[in-house]
């Protein structure tokens, strides 16, 4: 083969070469663009839409709860330490006025099934004034802003101490802004206290629906909009322990559910 007729060989297949890799780059590049997107499990998963309830079909659970016995006296706390605070001075652990007993949760602990809830949009407000926290009880669903405000001319240190959600600790000093926090897990009685005023405590209830309550001044407590079923009703005092109830309410009805707690025991 002469140096001509090798030149040309060489040069035939050297374009031959450059032919096939293109082709195999634009098949290629098609494949790709004409690729499946991803199995749907790969999304991000959606929030489930809240199960619809019928309004002309809703119950009310309400009532009274009770302390059987003697009531303790409250204690005392000492605030010298700090000449901000101001208060009452008295713990609120268990609040009896005239047998009725104050800050009890009580909740639809089981029933519900697999209903789903929408999260309110509208925060839930902690506040801190006279050294104490208020509520002393509150009740949240999971996912709600808790807005924390510091009405006390004196630094505050809130610090939750959870079983199942993320513990935080965080200074909040007088006249700042408030503070917007939630937990993600229910969880009933979540401690928070104060790490500057160790007499501050209060606790969060983190639940799955709306279907909850505290008790007032007078016991008294009421939850409505709840569908006709079966249920377990939780009554949880942060000291007395919790009582259940298993009740039954049909469409439209309102239903009374009594509760008492004896005094804890030595």
């Amino acid at each position: 083969m002469n140096k001509k007729t090798w030149t040309k060989t060489s040069t035939t297949k050297t374009w031959t070469m450059i032919a096939a890799l293109c082709a195999l780059l634009a098949l290629a590049a098609c494949s790709k663009k004409e690729e499946a997107p991803a199995p749907a499990a790969e999304q991000p998963a959606a929030q489930p839409a809240a199960t619809p309830i019928d309004p002309a079909t809703v119950a009310t659970i309400n009532g009274t709860v009770k302390f059987d016995g003697t009531a303790p006296k409250p204690a005392k706390i000492d605030m010298s330490q700090d000449p901000g605070c101001k208060g009452t001075n008295e713990a609120e652990n268990v609040v009896v006025n005239n047998g009725d007993l104050a800050n009890v949760f009580v909740y639809v602990k089981d029933g519900l099934g697999s209903r789903t809830f929408d999260v309110p949009a509208t925060p839930i407000v902690l506040d801190q004034q006279g050294c104490k926290y208020h509520p002393h009880i509150l009740g949240v669903m999971a996912g709600q802003t808790i807005q924390i405000k510091n009405d006390d001319p004196t630094t505050h240190n809130i610090h939750p101490t959870p079983k199942d959600n993320r513990e935080w600790n965080e200074s909040q000093p007088p006249s700042s802004p408030a503070l917007e926090k939630n937990f993600a897990r229910e969880e009933i009685m979540l401690p928070v206290k104060c790490n500057q005023h160790p007499w501050m405590k209060m606790y969060i209830n983190v639940v799955k629906s709306p279907f909850y309550a505290v008790t007032d001044k007078d016991g008294k407590y009421s939850i409505t909009g709840l569908p006709p079923g079966n249920y377990t009703l939780a009554f949880v005092q942060e000291k007395l322990g919790e009582q259940d109830q298993s009740i039954t309410v049909g469409p439209k009805e309102t239903k009374t559910v009594d509760q008492s707690f004896k005094p804890a025991a030595d």
